[in-house]
């Protein structure tokens, strides 16, 4: 039995990462629905615009996380600077970062402005790629801002300002529900302009985000002054980023290219399964932010720990953030279980004819939703606290290998060949997200904790300060 000051640790490191967590899934969530605003206002356009937007976001998204693993390096990076005060490597890590993030997406926009082509290749229906690759051509300029504003995110978070994260996310998602609400079906004077509306408010909110956090980081925090020598490249900082960001980017690449794999293994099951998949997908991915804000959470206290050599306080706060995902899984799928059609039907017109198959589709899906929320919840928090420690390539052999070697391949194989469907291509994300989340889990605690080379401290020490730092 654990001792009082125990108890009061862990109670403390839950207070913590409440104050450290709640903004940052809110964030998170702010974000997301972003995206979620595009799929429920074209699903009220048409069942067409419906699954050709979650085609093209599946297609984005892809790119656009492979380039966030610059951001996510930043985060832990930050944090551990933080810990001492270090304001020099702070700003160095922030700079590089945007710089990174600049010639990246350089690099990607090719892959998004042929997209329709891309597609048609991969077996997609003609017109839903064409109209796809239409989304894509005006949506794919906000890689840019977006990429920028994921790097300042991720530094205000890394020193524990996350409320100006939630804040910035929240008026974007209020920004990008009003100009989709405008240009999609034409109110207000203005043309209706259905599938590109949604591009378009999608690159406004973007744009918008990214003057607005800027602002905010050069108004609050004048002694990291990020601009100063902007010009100026930092090749140390710029290797040492590259060389964990790029890991972080392809270990979270491979877990979206699950998803977007399955998104193009729908495609060829018709429109309608497509469409049930978009669905379910929106409905899960809003509760996967709350597990991906514990995730930045963790990563953002073992960062501080680590820069602070405190083991202990390190290991407690791994134990509460990874139960309270595992509650928070339990929860949902109880949630998904018992009432699945009314997060269905807020996604479809009451008129669409196509809604009675599309229903019966998705509430199949989400009870399949319901068994991998716990994994999925649990391999989030992994490699958090992983790269907390900037332990990044190891995991990332070990999620292509889930992802892709187990997910991937047994959707295939349970939905085509044989025969499962819509049903056998979920079971394979089912696979996938286990084996990630055995292994990842595995990892952190069984070996990246135990080569950590600080010494612990002792219950009730220097590290249970609680919530007044959230460090």
């Amino acid at each position: 039995m654990v001792n009082l000051q125990q108890q009061m640790s862990y109670r403390g490191h839950a207070r913590a990462i409440a104050v450290l967590g709640l903004p940052l899934i809110g964030g998170h969530v702010a974000q997301f629905a972003i995206g979620l605003t595009d799929t429920v206002m074209l699903g009220w356009y048409g069942v067409e615009e419906l699954a050709a937007v979650t085609l093209a976001q599946s297609y984005f998204f892809v790119w656009f996380i492979l380039g966030a693993g610059f951001a996510f390096a930043v985060m832990p990076m930050v944090a551990s600077a933080a810990a001492t005060d270090d304001h020099r490597r702070i700003r160095r890590s922030a700079r590089m970062g945007l710089w990174l993030s600049v010639v990246y997406s350089l690099l990607a926009m090719p892959l998004m402005w042929f997209s329709e082509d891309i597609l048609l290749a991969a077996g997609q229906a003609p017109q839903v790629a064409a109209d796809a690759g239409d989304y894509l051509r005006i949506a794919s300029w906000g890689i840019f801002p977006a990429l920028l504003v994921m790097v300042l995110k991720s530094y205000l978070a890394g020193l524990e300002r996350t409320q100006a994260v939630f804040g910035a996310t929240v008026m974007a998602a209020v920004v990008n529900g009003l100009v989709n609400y405008v240009l999609i079906f034409g109110h207000f004077g203005a043309p209706e302009l259905g599938l590109r509306g949604a591009a378009l408010a999608s690159l406004g909110t973007q744009i918008v985000s990214v003057v607005a956090v800027m602002a905010y980081a050069l108004w609050r925090l004048p002694e990291h002054d990020l601009l100063r020598n902007l010009h100026r490249p930092d090749w140390e900082m710029m290797r040492e980023i590259a060389r964990h960001g790029l890991p972080i980017g392809l270990t979270t690449l491979c877990e979206v290219s699950l998803f977007s794999a399955s998104a193009l293994m729908m495609g060829w099951l018709g429109t309608l399964a497509l469409a049930a998949h978009g669905i379910a997908m929106s409905v899960t991915g809003a509760i996967f932010m709350v597990h991906l804000g514990l995730s930045n959470a963790a990563t953002i206290r073992v960062g501080n720990a680590l820069g602070r050599n405190d083991k202990a306080h390190m290991v407690r706060g791994a134990i509460v953030v990874t139960a309270a995902s595992f509650v928070l899984a339990l929860a949902t799928a109880l949630v998904f279980f018992l009432t699945p059609e009314p997060l269905i039907l807020m996604f479809l017109d009451p008129n669409d004819p196509h809604r009675p198959e599309i229903l019966e589709i998705g509430v199949v899906l989400l009870a399949m939703a319901a068994l991998f929320q716990l994994m999925d919840g649990m391999q989030a928090i992994a490699l958090g606290l992983l790269r907390g420690l900037l332990d990044t390539a190891v995991p990332m052999v070990m999620a292509a290998l889930s992802y892709w070697a187990v997910g991937v391949s047994s959707s295939y194989v349970l939905g085509f060949y044989l025969g499962y469907g819509p049903v056998g291509v979920w079971i394979g994300l089912i696979l996938g997200l286990s084996c990630a989340g055995v292994l990842l889990l595995a990892r952190f605690w069984l070996h990246t904790l135990r080569q950590v080379g600080v010494p612990p401290v002792p219950p009730g020490g220097a590290g249970d300060l609680g919530a007044g730092r959230a460090a």
